[in-house]
């Protein structure tokens, strides 16, 4: 589901833009960065390595591992090791560990239980097991949904390609063409298929909700969540969650200042002549290409969103006072299905018919 490609000196300029936008001071929890150009060293020891360790190692074995590295400003860092590859790349789905560690000079050191790595600008890895044996090198991976850059289908309707902000309410593009948080559609649905892509600013300061946070409220009631939490457990208020009521399956969230995807199905709730809920709305979302819920029944409001009930109200794309960014948003009305059919194998509204 998801393109892997390796990472050079220069692998995501392509896809910085140049925006004015006034910063906190570094240092504080608000400073957030939006262009690439105004990273600190930390930026290109954050990210994701792969690799296997053991290959030449006769009494241990080999080993496929995944490494994320979350940057924590002024060159402290967090990590989470897993076993087998990446969440959505190969990870066993065992219990990942967990590492800290400090920057000094162009080299990072993590350390864990049993191993000890040490990060260079942009990889690679070494692993070296408690007494200093190098164990294997991880390699530096920038990956890419394999939904990003989505085309439209015949009968979607386009909310915003970066030319226009005529379907949305109060709608800002930004000076590289990129959509602003804190808007809303000017339509209403019932049932969809959404697709919207997000980029989250680097704030290495930052923690829990006041990381990179945005979020999409459907039909202005339930959230799924945007917020950087890269390398982190991924938990009901993180990225890819139902706001505090279910957590995704995996998370999928990929670094800061990479374009991220969600594609979602979405079917509305049902309610009798007298406003009771006959039955739950359901959803399924795609985080980065992978499946985190699966026809999921949503059984309230989440967060704050507005009560349920049989009145429409509109997508938002919550303003939580971070700069992050939105391109390439389109979606497709079934509010017209009564019984949305779904399709093999994915048994999602996502599938085109």
């Amino acid at each position: 589901m998801l393109r892997l490609a390796f990472v050079g000196l220069c692998c995501l300029g392509s896809v910085m833009t140049t925006e004015a936008f006034a910063q906190a001071k570094k240092g504080d929890r608000d400073y957030a960065v939006v262009d690439l150009k105004n990273v600190d060293e930390d930026f290109y020891y954050q990210g994701e390595y792969y690799g296997a360790i053991g290959a030449d190692c006769n009494w241990c074995g080999a080993a496929t591992i995944g490494l994320q590295v979350v940057a924590r400003g002024d060159g402290h860092f967090f990590a989470s090791l897993y076993q087998g590859g990446l969440p959505g790349n190969g990870w066993d789905l065992s219990a990942r560990e967990e590492l800290d560690g400090t920057r000094d000079g162009d080299v990072l050191t993590l350390t864990g239980k049993d191993l000890t790595l040490k990060v260079y600008e942009n990889g690679p890895v070494e692993v070296l097991d408690a007494k200093g044996h190098l164990l294997g090198q991880l390699t530096k991976y920038h990956r890419s949904s394999v939904t990003l850059g989505a085309t439209p289908p015949p009968g979607a309707t386009v909310i915003f390609n970066g030319s226009s902000v005529d379907q949305l309410t109060g709608g800002q593009i930004t000076p590289g063409g990129l959509l602003k948080e804190g808007t809303e559609f000017k339509k209403t649905y019932r049932s969809y298929r959404l697709h919207v892509e997000f980029r989250l600013p680097y704030m290495p300061y930052a923690t829990g909700q006041a990381r990179s946070n945005s979020g999409l409220y459907l039909q202005s009631r339930y959230e799924v969540q945007v917020l950087d939490s890269f390398g982190l457990e991924g938990v009901e208020n993180e990225c890819g969650g139902l706001y505090k009521q279910k957590r995704p399956r995996i998370n999928m969230c990929f670094p800061p200042l990479s374009w991220q995807t969600y594609d979602i199905g979405f079917v509305a709730p049902k309610f009798d002549q007298d406003g009771k809920k006959i039955k739950d709305a359901y959803i399924t979302v795609l985080l980065n290409g992978v499946p985190v819920h699966q026809d999921y029944a949503i059984t309230a409001k989440t967060g704050g969103g507005k009560q349920e009930g049989p009145e429409l109200y509109p997508i938002k794309l919550q303003d939580h006072r971070n700069p992050v960014r939105y391109r390439n948003i389109w979606i497709v009305d079934l509010s017209d299905q009564p019984d949305p059919q779904y399709c093999y194998p994915c048994r999602s509204l996502l599938c085109d018919k």
